[in-house]
């Protein structure tokens, strides 16, 4: 796929970017470099190749899941205008 300049000024025009007439000739052949490399990644078969969540063979460092602050929940809700069992209690805005 690859873009003529007309189509490069009417995205420019939709995107309400103006763009001169050297700018849209640089902008299609960007584009147009873009289009091609897809095209290149979309013919390599990858059938059989499992997704990897880091390019690199990498393990993420993880820490113990344990409480580090106290419970500070009743100091909180003392200071708070209404609370009822445990809860914030707000006035409705919406009827």
């Amino acid at each position: 796929m690859s873009l003529s300049l007309e189509q490069v000024q009417r995205i420019a025009h939709l995107a309400r970017i103006e763009v001169s007439e050297s700018e849209a000739l640089t902008t299609q052949g960007h584009l147009n470099g873009i289009f091609q490399l897809i095209e290149q990644m979309q013919a390599v078969d990858t059938q059989g190749v499992e997704p990897m969540s880091h390019a690199q063979d990498v393990s993420q460092r993880l820490r113990e899941d344990a409480v580090t602050e106290a419970d500070r929940r009743a100091a909180f809700q003392a200071v708070a205008p209404e609370t009822e069992a445990g809860l914030y209690l707000v006035p409705k805005v919406i009827e």
